[in-house]
Order: structure tokens, then sequence, then C-alpha cells
């Protein structure tokens, strides 16, 4: 993990910030209700010029879904603005021409490539998956990867918990352990906060003109920071006051909203 040392704090402070990546659950929205006035702030961030790309470790829904359930909440995106860690995990998957075997939703395997039952299964590729986290569905995927050393295990994301409307939930984070555990070999991180989905995200845009606004201390604003983003931490989702990382966030803020208030300040600042 590279530190924030002075120079780039120098860097920072003369930059503008010219793009937000913004996390989804936990920032934007929690299930079906947006955070205090996200939608109101969201059009105001747009209007202010900066560029937006939302980006996500949720793994159950597909893009479609993802993008579906932003606009009924009233978020205006086109999917193209959607990068998660299942668009990079597919890209993944196509590139290493893998034939997985997938511990995933229903609807989130249908942004995958089809099956082909003319190969062997040669990896498992796990994301959050509530109905296949059960002893058949995870010993088959032991099995798998115990065929031969090569077969890889590849993790969207090992996320400990989300948030939900009733509270935390578990996240698929421990049964990429016990299958690291078990078939000792160690998984290929694909999603926050790997510096391979911050790379994907920002496509080519300088990281120091940008900021990355999330509820997660380590996978949103440790690994934002970690490729020379800055990060705004908000108290909203999972966030948790007694998680201090390090580096610290940027800034810390109560919700999406503030985060907005904040960039749009900071670049005042630096045009007068």
């Amino acid at each position: 993990m590279r530190l924030i040392g002075r120079r780039t704090f120098a860097k920072f402070n003369r930059m503008s910030i010219q793009a937000a990546l913004i996390d989804l659950s936990g920032t934007l929205h929690v299930e079906d209700d947006p955070t205090p006035n996200a939608v109101e702030a969201l059009k105001r961030l747009r209007g202010s010029g900066v560029a937006v790309k939302f980006v996500t470790n949720t793994t159950k829904d597909s893009k479609a879904t993802l993008h579906d359930r932003l606009c009924k909440i009233g978020f205006q995106l086109d999917p193209s603005e959607i990068y998660s860690s299942l668009s990079a995990a597919v890209t993944y998957v196509e590139k290493s021409k893998l034939n997985p075997f997938y511990l995933l939703s229903e609807d989130a395997r249908q942004d995958f490539p089809p099956e082909d039952t003319k190969r062997y299964q040669d990896s498992v590729v796990i994301g959050l998956a509530p109905k296949a986290f059960n002893y058949d569905c995870l010993n088959k995927a032991f099995n798998v990867l115990l065929e031969n050393k090569n077969h890889q295990l590849v993790a969207i994301h090992q996320g400990k918990f989300y948030k939900r409307n009733d509270g935390l939930a578990l996240g698929p984070g421990c049964f990429v352990k016990g299958l690291e555990f078990a078939t000792r070999r160690s998984a290929k991180l694909i999603g926050k906060p790997n510096p391979y989905f911050f790379e994907g995200a920002l496509d080519g845009l300088d990281p120091s003109s940008c900021v990355m606004i999330g509820d997660d201390a380590n996978d949103d604003i440790v690994g934002a920071m970690s490729v020379g983003m800055q990060g705004i931490l908000v108290k909203t989702g999972k966030y948790l006051p007694d998680v201090n990382p390090s580096p610290p966030p940027t800034a810390l803020v109560e919700n999406f909203s503030e985060a907005v208030d904040w960039i749009i300040e900071k670049n005042k600042q630096k045009s007068a």
C-alpha cells in the first residue's frame, strides 16, 4: 500500500476535482431508499461540471438490474456510467479464457459468458450469492479447484458485510477465505480495494484529479487513495466509527449530499 506523502498532498491542493467515483449501496442508496438528499445532490454534482462514474462491489445484481433500480428510485444515469466488480470480472474471465463454475446469483450470472459444456470447468468465480452458499455448491467449488493446481479461485470481492434495511448482512468474504483455507491457494481478487479495479474504473483519468466517495473505509477509501485518488468517507451504510483507515480519508462527512457540497466548495476555492 502506498501512503500519501507531503508531495502528493501538495499536488492534491493544486488540483481541482474533475471526476468522482461514487459507491452505490450504502453511499448513494440503501436497498430501495436514496440516502438523504442524494438524488438532488447528484444533479448538483453533474451541474458543477464534475464527471461521474458509479463504482460498486455489488455482485448480486447485473448491470441492467442495477441501472433499473437506480432509475426507479429517482437517479438519472446511463448504464455506461456503471462500473462494477462484475464488469471487471467479466473482462478478466474473457481475457483469461476461463470456463468457470460460478457461485453467483442468477441475475449476476447473466453478465458472464455461457458455460462451454465441451470443456472442463477450470476455475471458480465467487461473488455475493446467498442461495448458492450451501454445502453442495461450496463442495462443488472445492472439488473444481482441487482437480488441478492451476485452477483459479476468482473472488469478485471479499467484503465482510454489507448494509440492508434490516441491518448488516454477511458478505462473500468468509466463503472466499474458507475456500482458500480448504484448497491452500490464494484467490485472485477483482473488486475494490484491488488497484486492478480502480485503474479500470479510471480508464486513463489522472487519479490525482479524481475523488472516491464511499462508506467502506478500507475497500472504498484506502483502495482509492492507494492509487493516488482522494477519498471522502460518508457516515451512511456500513460506516463504522471505530474503524480508523490508514491513510485517513481526505474528508469525513455525514452523507453523499455533504460530500457533493465538499467537492463543489473545494473546486470554487481552486478557481478563486
